[in-house]
């Protein structure tokens, strides 16, 4: 991909809108607007590496009700001409194919190789890679079933919603809430599949969400791991500028 002089790919992740309640996480969602439209002059591509909604379940004609603000600058930005990656989260692994056949961005739901500005990048949202974390493994295979997710579907809209809204926010399998701190640089498990990821093929940036924390950990001599934070207390996001990757702090008003 042709690298734009000047020009920066941007990356963020685990917004988490709509938690606990609209009324809490709509400054949040003003805020990650106004970043949106910051970036968006200076901006080669833009990554959303998951978890933007706390809950998102697609049904054939049916999406969540609410964040048409967000929604609304994307499609603008995309309409722009401006190259927009989503990755799936945990909180919203029944995307389908709304943001792309009403925004134009493409969505994954594995990590994905890119190329910018010369170097080269794993990115993915985090959830389920590397050791551990088998209980959540586990839910995974359930949520992502096809059947389960046929059953779900059945359940009305003004019922599966609410439902699927309510999980979000108390399971903790699901919020990762009793996992927010930091292990170390050698026990993080993410740190630990990008270590494994070098042994078949180099890149040199992981960039993963999901944690909720900032990090920058060294994973080889030519290799770094990066954990972009979140959108709940370190409105964190990542930068590439002339080949060259660094976490930065978004100042948002007073929530």
């Amino acid at each position: 991909m042709p690298t734009q002089a000047s020009k920066s790919v941007f990356f963020a992740s685990d917004h988490h809108l709509g938690a606990p309640d609209r009324e809490s996480s709509l400054p949040r969602e003003q805020s990650f607007v106004a970043w949106l439209e910051a970036i968006a002059p200076q901006a080669e591509a833009l990554f959303l590496v998951g978890d933007l909604f706390d809950f998102w379940f697609e049904y054939k004609s049916v999406v969540p009700k609410g964040f048409v603000r967000v929604l609304g600058t994307l499609a603008k930005l995309a309409d722009s001409g401006l190259p927009i990656y989503y990755f799936v989260g945990n909180h919203d692994l029944w995307m389908r194919d709304y943001f792309k056949t009403e925004l134009g961005i493409p969505v994954f739901h594995t990590p994905q190789d890119f190329s910018f500005q010369g170097k080269s990048f794993l990115i993915g949202h985090g959830d389920g890679l590397g050791p551990g974390d088998t209980a959540y493994k586990r839910m995974k295979k359930l949520f992502t079933n096809p059947v389960a997710q046929w059953f779900f579907r059945w359940l009305h809209p003004d019922w599966g919603v609410p439902l699927g809204q309510y999980l979000s926010v108390k399971n903790k399998l699901i919020s990762g809430d009793e996992d927010v701190h930091f292990l170390g640089d050698s026990e993080e498990w993410l740190a630990q599949y990008s270590r494994r990821k070098l042994a078949q093929k180099h890149r040199d940036y992981f960039i993963f969400g999901h944690r909720h924390l900032p990090m920058e950990i060294q994973v080889s001599e030519s290799s770094t791991y990066f954990n972009l934070g979140d959108w709940i207390e370190h409105f964190t996001y990542g930068e590439l500028k002339d080949g060259t990757f660094s976490l930065k702090t978004w100042a948002p008003e007073k929530l």
